[in-house]
Order: C-alpha cells, then sequence, then structure tokens
C-alpha cells in the first residue's frame, strides 16, 4: 500500500531547513526571539518558580507578582495571596513595584465574578515592564512616566548543581535596584505588604517581630499538624520600619486604610499583638540624587515541618531491604526540617550564607548560559529546570528523593517518582547526582520485591510498598540503564557493586514475565507509560529491553557475573528488532495474542475476561476484529527507538544498526511533526498543543492502517516526547529536524497563551519535559565518565562552548579547532583523557 500522510502535518528535510532558516514555524516570524526578554502579550502567563527542591515554592509572575504560593507541600497554584511592594514618592505619586495585570486574570482568577476583591489587582503599578529569565534569576524592568524612579527587580533562589542541600532550601529574595532617573532629588518610601496568609481560618495566626520585618505564622491544630506554618519576611535596612497589624475592621477596611498610608508616605509602626490579624507591612526611607540607585534586598524564609501526605499501600519489607531504608515518619516531613529547627534557623542561615549562595547560583548562571548553542535549545533546558523548584518534586526527611509525575491545581498528580515518567529526564542525574542515585536506591531495594517485581509508583514516606498491579516494562528496564547511568556519573565501583545483584533480580524477573521463550524481545502482554500493556514484540520496549541487556552485561563484567545468557537474548533480539519489526523505513509492533501464556482475547475469549473484566457487545466485536484494545501496529510511534536514546546518553552503543534508528528517527520527524494542528483529529486532550501550533504528534500510521483505538494518548503532543525525539535526532546528526521539533514546542510555551516555566501533561510542572536537558549532549556529545576520568566529545555543530555538569562540579567545555577544554565554575572535574569522536 502505498504511504500516505496529511500533507499539512508532513515536513520534509527542505521544509526544515527553510524553518531553520528563519527560525520560526511556518512562513510568519516570532517577534519575541528564544531566550529573549518577555515584554507585552508575552508576560501574560510568564510565572517562575522560586524556592528549593522539595521545600515548596511560589512564583513571580512577568509582571512581578507573586502567585501559586505552595509552601504546604502539596501544589496550590491558584493560591494568590495579596503580596506586594510598593514605591510612594513623596509629593509625587504611589505604586506598586509590578507592571501591569495580565488580561486573562480579569475573569479567569478564582473566584473573579465576585470583582476580585481579595486581590491587589485595583492598586496603580508601573505602566512599562520586561521579564529576562537567567535561572534561577528573573529580572523584571520596570518603567513609569509618571514615576522618577525605575526599578530593576532581581527575584531568585539558590540553585547550585551538585550542592543539593543548598539548593533545597525553603528561601526566595527580591532585590529591588531603584534609580533617580529625573533631575531632581528624590524623597520615597519603599514598603513591603502581606496579608497572613499561612493557614485559612486559624485562630492561632499571628504577625510575630524580627529584625527588620515580621514572620506570619499558624499553630497547630488538633488532628492537623500540618497547619503549624511561618513565613517570614525581612529586609537588609537597618531603617526598616513594621507596621506589625493592619487596620482593624470589616470589608476592605483592613487594605484600605494600608494604602492610604503608602499613598500618603506615612509610616505605620504597630507593635505585634496577640490576635489574629489580617497583614503586616515593613517600610524603608529611601533618598535619591539625580541619578542615584539604591538597592533593597527583601529576603523570604518559609518554615512547615509537617504534612499528611502519605501514599502506597503498605506490604512487608523484602528480605534485602534494611531497616534504614524504610522512612520512620508516619507522613512525609521535608528534608528541611531535619537541617533546621525552627523559622529563626532558617532566617539566620539565609542571612549569613546569602552572599555565598547568590555566588555559587551566579556561577551556575553564568556557565549556562554562556554556551554557543541555538537560543532555543538553551531556552527549552532552562526553563524547565523551574520544575525541579515546584511542588512536582519531593524530598523527604533523610534527603532521599521522591516526586510525582506533575502538580495538578492543589494536589500532586500521579504519585511515586512514577519509573516510566521519570525515565525519560536527563537534569537531575546530571546537576544533582546524589539525588537521582537515591530514586534507584528506592527502585531496587524498597520498591522491588523478592521476585524482582518492581511497583513503579514508589510509597510516601518512602517505605516497602505493595506489589498488586503489573511491572512497568520501560520503567524497570528503563531503570536498569539509568543505574548504569549513574555508576558512570559518580565513579562508585562500590556503589554498583551493591546495586548489581538487584539489577540481576529485576531483569531477570522481566524476562520470565515478558521474555518467557527467549526471543530476546518483549512478547507476553507489558504495561508500559501509556498506562496500557502492549501485545506482542514492539519496536519501544523491545529497545528498552535491548538497553537494559547491553548495560547488565556491561555492569557484569565489572561485578564479576556470569552475563552469558543476557549476551545470547541480547544477540536475538537485535536479530528480532532489525529483521522483523524494521518494515524498512522504521519500527513497528507486531501485535500477536496466541502462543502467549497470557490468556488469548480472541482464541480464549472467556478466560480473558475473567482476568482482564468483561467487554462490551461493541468492544466485544472489535476485539475479534482487531485484537486488543490500545496497540499501535504498523504505526510510527515517536517513542520507537526511546531505549536506545537512553542507552546512548547513559553512555552505551545501541547494538541496532544505527542507520536503521536514524532512519527511525527522520521517520517521526517525517510523518509526526504537524505543522497545522487544526488539521488533526485529536479527540484524547488537545491542550497541550491545538489549533494553529505545531506539534510532534505521539504516534501516525503513514500506511493508512490506523486502528481504531490505538494506545491512549495516541493523537496527543507531548513536550517530554518531543524534546527526547529532537536530542536523539541530533545524536545521529540529524540536527535540523532536532530543532524544528524544539522550535514548535517552545513556540508554543512563550508566554502568550502557556507558562514558559510550566510545561505540563498529565499536571503542570510535568517531570517528563526534563528530558529537554539531553539537548545538550545531542548536540555536542558532550559526557563525563567518572569512572575513569574521560571526556567524551561528538559534536554535531562544529566548534562550540557548552555547559557541563558532573558529580563533583560544574562549568564550560569548549570545542575549538578539534581540541576541548574545560573550564570549571565550582567545585572540581578531574580530567584525565578526552575522546573526540572520529579521532
Amino acid at each position: 500500500m502505498k504511504k500516505t500522510t496529511n500533507l499539512v502535518c508532513k515536513t520534509m528535510l527542505a521544509g526544515a531547513v527553510a524553518i531553520a532558516a528563519v527560525g520560526c514555524c511556518n512562513s510568519k516570524q516570532t517577534a519575541r526571539g528564544f531566550n529573549e526578554p518577555y515584554t507585552g502579550e508575552y508576560l501574560n502567563y510568564v510565572a517562575m518558580p522560586i524556592g528549593g527542591m522539595g521545600a515548596g515554592m511560589f512564583t513571580v509572575e512577568g509582571s512581578g507578582a507573586i502567585n501559586s504560593m505552595s509552601i504546604h507541600h502539596r501544589p496550590e497554584l491558584r493560591n494568590e495571596p495579596r503580596m506586594f511592594a510598593a514605591l510612594s514618592v513623596k509629593d509625587g505619586n504611589a505604586k506598586l513595584l509590578q507592571g501591569p495585570v495580565p488580561s486573562y486574570k480579569v475573569f479567569s482568577a478564582p473566584d473573579a465574578g465576585y470583582g476580585l476583591g481579595n486581590t491587589s489587582y485595583g492598586l496603580p503599578r508601573y505602566h512599562d515592564n520586561t521579564f529576562t529569565a537567567r535561572f534561577p534569576f528573573a529580572e523584571i524592568d520596570l518603567a513609569d512616566a509618571d514615576m522618577p524612579v525605575t526599578a530593576e527587580i532581581t527575584a531568585w533562589s539558590p540553585f547550585i548543581p551538585t550542592d543539593a542541600d543548598n539548593s533545597s532550601l525553603p528561601v526566595g529574595a527580591f532585590e529591588y535596584k531603584l534609580k533617580n532617573t529625573s533631575n531632581k532629588p528624590v524623597e520615597a518610601i519603599f514598603s513591603y505588604s502581606s496579608e497572613n496568609f499561612v493557614w485559612a481560618n486559624n485562630p492561632t495566626k499571628r504577625i510575630k517581630p524580627m529584625e527588620n520585618g515580621f514572620v506570619m505564622s499558624s499553630d497547630s491544630l488538633p488532628n492537623k499538624p500540618q497547619a503549624e506554618t511561618y513565613f517570614a519576611i525581612w529586609t537588609d535596612q537597618p531603617d526598616t520600619k513594621v507596621n506589625n497589624y493592619w487596620f482593624r475592621g470589616g470589608w476592605f477596611d483592613g487594605m484600605t486604610m494600608n494604602w492610604n498610608s503608602i499613598k500618603s508616605g506615612e509610616i505605620v509602626t504597630n507593635d505585634p499583638i496577640d490576635e489574629s490579624v489580617q497583614g503586616a507591612t515593613l517600610y524603608v526611607p529611601v533618598k535619591l540624587a539625580p541619578g542615584e540607585e539604591k538597592t533593597i534586598k527583601l529576603m523570604m524564609a518559609w518554615y512547615a515541618p509537617n504534612s499528611n501526605q502519605r501514599y502506597g499501600a503498605d506490604t512487608e519489607a523484602s528480605s534485602f531491604t534494611t531497616p534504614d531504608m524504610i522512612s520512620k515518619q508516619r507522613t512525609y516531613k521535608p528534608w528541611y526540617s531535619s537541617k533546621f529547627k525552627s523559622i529563626g534557623d532558617v532566617a539566620n542561615y539565609w542571612n549569613a550564607n546569602y552572599d555565598e549562595l547568590k555566588k555559587n547560583s551566579q556561577a551556575f548562571t553564568d556557565a549556562l548560559y554562556s554556551t554557543t548553542l541555538p537560543a532555543e535549545v538553551v531556552e527549552a533546558v532552562a526553563s524547565n529546570l523551574a520544575i525541579l523548584k515546584s511542588p512536582t518534586v519531593m524530598r523527604q526527611y533523610d534527603g532521599r528523593m521522591w516526586n510525582w509525575e506533575g502538580s495538578a491545581d492543589n494536589w500532586g498528580s500521579c504519585e511515586g517518582s512514577c519509573t516510566h515518567v521519570w525515565n525519560y529526564q536527563q537534569a537531575i542525574s546530571n546537576l544533582f547526582p546524589e539525588m537521582e542515585r537515591s530514586l534507584r536506591e528506592t527502585e531496587f531495594f524498597v520498591s522491588q520485591n523478592n521476585e524482582g517485581h518492581q511497583t513503579f509508583r514508589s510509597a510516601l514516606p518512602i517505605r516497602p510498598v505493595a506489589h498488586g498491579f503489573h511491572a512497568a516494562s520501560d520503567g524497570q528496564l528503563g531503570g536498569i540503564m539509568k543505574l548504569y547511568r549513574d555508576w558512570r556519573i559518580s565513579g562508585d565501583n562500590d556503589w554498583l557493586k551493591k546495586m548489581y545483584p538487584q539489577v540481576k533480580a529485576s531483569l531477570d524477573y522481566g524476562i520470565r514475565t515478558w521474555d518467557p521463550r527467549h526471543r530476546g524481545t518483549l512478547e507476553e502482554p507489558h504495561h508500559n507509560t501509556y498506562d496500557i500493556e502492549f501485545w506482542g514484540p514492539d519496536g519501544m520496549c523491545t529497545s528498552f529491553y535491548l538497553g537494559a541487556l547491553q548495560a547488565a552485561i556491561e555492569m557484569g563484567k565489572v561485578t564479576g557475573d556470569d552475563v552469558t545468557l543476557y549476551e545470547e537474548l541480547l544477540a536475538k533480539g537485535k536479530d528480532v528488532m532489525e529483521n522483523e519489526l524494521y518494515n524498512g523505513e522504521y519500527f513497528i509492533q507486531k501485535i500477536q495474542t496466541a502462543g502467549l501464556n497470557a490468556a488469548d482475547p480472541v482464541a480464549d475469549a472467556e478466560k480473558y475476561k475473567a482476568e482482564n473484566g468483561k467487554y462490551r457487545n461493541e468492544a466485544d466485536e472489535l476485539l475479534v476484529k482487531e485484537g486488543p484494545k490500545y496497540q499501535y501496529g504498523n504505526g510510527c510511534i515517536s517513542d520507537g527507538v526511546l531505549g536506545f536514546w537512553l542507552a546512548q546518553v547513559s553512555g552505551l552503543t545501541p547494538v541496532v544498526d544505527a542507520d536503521k534508528i536514524t532512519s527511525h528517527l527522520k521517520s517521526i520527524h517525517k510523518y509526526n511533526m504537524c505543522n497545522d494542528l487544526s488539521k488533526h483529529d485529536n479527540p484524547q486532550r488537545p491542550g497541550y498543543a491545538m489549533g494553529e501550533e505545531r506539534g510532534l504528534l505521539l504516534c501516525s500510521w503513514p500506511e493508512g492502517d490506523k486502528l481504531s483505538l490505538p494506545f491512549v494518548y495516541a493523537d496527543e503532543v507531548w513536550t517530554g516526547i518531543e524534546y527526547q525525539v529532537a536530542a536523539h535526532l541530533m545524536l545521529q546528526g540529524q540536527v535540523e529536524e532536532g530543532l524544528d521539533i524544539v522550535r514548535a514546542c517552545r513556540e508554543r510555551y512563550d508566554g502568550r497563551v502557556r507558562n514558559p516555566f510550566n510545561e505540563y501533561e498529565c499536571g503542570n510542572y510535568y517531570g517528563r519535559a526534563l528530558a529537554s536537558y539531553g539537548l545538550l549532549q545531542g548536540l555536542t556529545g558532550v559526557r563525563y565518565d567518572a569512572v575513569d576520568k574521560t571526556l567524551y566529545i561528538d559534536s554535531k555543530v562544529g566548534d562550540f562552548k557548552s555547559f557541563l555538569s558532573t558529580n563533583t562540579g560544574f562549568g564550560t567545555v569548549e570545542f575549538k579547532n578539534g581540541k576541548a577544554t574545560v573550564d570549571v565554575a565550582y567545585g572540581e572535574i578531574p580530567v584525565e583523557n578526552v575522546v573526540i569522536a572520529g579521532k
């Protein structure tokens, strides 16, 4: 049958080159360039997370406002407390140090139909503003024709690769640089106001004093220890004055009287009282000669030592799970509560270490952004690092990491550091390798039973979890490759020897369960990241299988284990993959129901229904006609060689013919890259990419033989898959096609319709999007192996300068005229050998 595809969704190589030349989709030029400041309509949805890994966050919006205050160990993405800085000029105007309110909030903010009376939207603010992202720093520039003072605001929180502890602090800061742009001296009052938002309807809420600021507090309640919360706001200015409680009255009295004081330039200094009060304000007098600047540091810290978070069904520990691996807390407690015993401790640490933490965070920013790589790649990498500061990421009391897949508005979405989702991300393993290794230890020791079955959703707090559901084939096999990667990144052979028996148990379970006839491919029904089971051998999950076998072989050679069976299966699997699952252009699935250990849903329908539930009549007919629901058959699936990408970024050379892998990737771009999604049918979840936007479909059927009900989500667009395909294309030398996909993704997240720092899938700040970090390796081939202290380079862009993070330090790699230079910005990177591809 002749291959056909929707012409609108077809992008040939020539088109990709043309798109690369203009740097945008189709023929229209995007007004904002990648990695450039956000202005005008591009500010609409900008909101960068500020906070620490597993410590909670708030976001700073494009205007400079605070939103998504999430400090209670769960997402609170619609929580927008009234918090604002203001500047009141003597004999002049008073305005919030924020830009205009985005128009979408007029009716899209929570309870907008009641008139937005719980906001500060009605107060005057600066007219002109820009937002520049230099993660973890947000830079907001404000100007107004009616104000003689401009403001440059820097909002940030520490982010220092290899220093997980100082990157997990419950803190944030705003530095307000005020400049007199007039030709006359200016006297003004800087103020910062906040309502006491720490716990709603808690009669114990108080505002307490601290040096140069105030602390909002809430005590624990009966059966609610998680109500204990503290949030401190203070400045570095010794002449700071504090109003510890606003006017007490009804209706809008408190906000009204507070603004009256700010507008008039009055400094109110009420002492703290033992009552629940609405809010507090601090003031700093400012005098500026013409052209003079003054910077005020506004510092924030919070402390919520308890939660009610607990997930996972309990079970007995496996024989190899030691007591220290089982959390002693009944519910989740954040790591920072083990380091700090009070809000005072956090504030003191923030004060004492502020300059050093900023210097080291700035060193990271400088290294990341001082690159010659394309701007769209830098933007994709940097913007998604914000996920690590979001409520998606958690870090329990003993320092171990545990993650959601993403964040719903008010709860975590899909629990358990889901192995098949977190397969895609490459950021944590390179930036915070110790944290990544804690995930492996949880998977292979705590969430794996004596038979080798892994529950792909780990319990919280981390403890043994029940094994009542399928193992995830891609998640469990991917974990073996990730363990190999993490060993090479760490250089810790003792860690490998500790982990390898668990690797063997996991892989042997996979062989028994999915490849019992030792064909070298997964035949039995195998669960995967699409939340369904594939029947019969398929390219996607077999690529994971072959990668896991290869990783186990390489590790087994070091530990001295017998890997003969793995070598035999790897050879068989290579043959099946290349000769039975390759259609001459891309890898497919051979749907199989007969001859398996699993009940045949057609030939043995009654047994199948007993095990899987009864189909409805219409589904029975479809079952007979097409086989089990949710397969992909002859489709060109974007994840079709995902396991080979994971193997390659881990330091393994895939055993399958590289030309066939490249052909599959080029077919993904050819058939799945859609340049106008308004011409594409998507009855599933269109919000990720829709209308005239561009995006990479999860699957297409070039032969025209799409199944009636293919795998769930097949018609959708996911950024994590876009990035892994793009990075893999780059690794295979198909740079323009890879960049085309990256551009399409970042065009959708340019601030006009979506938040550039929140690429979502099944929830906000979705973990799979951290596959974007792999773009760096895709373009440069840069990988540091700590086992043999070797730097590997395989440039696809000629000479370059790029970021590098290792287990012990970070910096930049510059490749010029065939020679590599490493500039260490933090820590150390002991390079003894350099291997350059092609030499």
